[in-house]
């Protein structure tokens, strides 16, 4: 991988550079719910295994990020948000990046095929949707982020596929969770980085406005997330069960996300929409933690 050295900002790493056009902090937290779904589907844990999905879940991650710089690279540009990243700063060369992209696809593959197939197809799904779907219709339709949320929700089902090798009721039920989980997410941050991704011709909003018909769906969605969330407590989802306790905890998260989401809609601010985006974030972090936990406590 080389830098240009035309444009590089001062002490600006190889490793900092890495970091930063593989968008780390959220490529963790993608291979976070990852070995989450690892640990619900498994019965006895291949530490081996386990490294293997966090590796090839971080490059398939990582290259679609470093892919979707570089077709925004020019849209980047144009917002305060993403104007320093590595391509539009100068700190990367196009040419280095789409290598570092290609190898990170290859690796990403090989290592989930040497999990179990239908792993390595699940990655490679993920990858096609977000570069070659999600990402040209975010400057076109906002139903890029309905097509985003497929890619989106792969990663905690893709843990248990990898350790059961294959896909069923309960890989499905994960799906669904974080599928739905995506749209009051990302609706708020597309509502209080509006201005700024209005720069860039970035439609991220379901009605296009910061108004009530987008408010409503964030809270309607915001219930979906939670119902689906609770589902394994019926005990109809095969092996992911949720004992009632679990469920409990889960549905006082539901709470707290879904008062964020009425703030929302009662306020129509920046400020509220942040709050919900880190709710929403903390939700699906604890929910996975708790399910987990669930599992190994029972």
């Amino acid at each position: 991988m080389s830098v240009s050295n035309s444009k590089s900002i001062p002490n600006q790493s190889l490793i900092g550079t890495f970091t930063e056009i593989t968008k780390f902090r959220l490529s963790v937290s993608v291979v976070f719910s990852s070995v989450a779904g690892y640990l619900l589907g498994a019965d006895s844990i291949d530490f081996f295994v386990l490294f293997l999905l966090c590796v090839g879940g971080y490059c398939m991650v990582g290259a679609s990020n470093v892919y979707n710089q570089i077709i925004e690279k020019d849209l980047d540009a144009l917002m305060d948000r993403t104007k320093n990243r590595p391509l539009p700063a100068g700190q990367m060369t196009v040419r280095s990046a789409f290598i570092l992209a290609i190898v990170l696809t290859v690796l990403g593959i090989a290592v989930l095929y040497s999990i179990n197939p239908i792993t390595a197809m699940f990655g490679a799904i993920s990858i096609f949707m977000y570069v070659s779907l999600y990402t040209p219709l975010k400057t076109k339709t906002p139903l890029s982020v309905f097509v985003g949320a497929f890619p989106g929700a792969i990663p905690f089902m893709l843990g248990w596929v990898a350790v059961t090798g294959e896909f069923g009721i309960e890989p499905g039920t994960l799906f669904m969770i974080q599928f739905f989980w995506q749209f009051p997410h990302f609706w708020a941050i597309g509502w209080f980085l509006y201005d700024d991704y209005k720069k860039a011709g970035f439609f991220m909003l379901p009605n296009g406005k910061r108004d009530k018909g987008t408010a409503i769906q964030v809270i309607l969605y915001t219930i979906w997330t939670v119902l689906i969330s609770l589902i394994p407590v019926l005990g109809i989802t095969g092996k992911l069960y949720l004992t009632p306790l679990s469920a409990s905890l889960i549905g006082v998260l539901g709470v707290g996300l879904l008062y964020y989401a009425i703030r929302l809609y009662k306020e129509k601010t920046s400020v509220a929409a942040k709050q919900l985006m880190l709710a929403s974030v903390s939700y699906i972090t604890l929910l996975q933690i708790i399910y987990v936990a669930d599992k190994f406590l029972r």
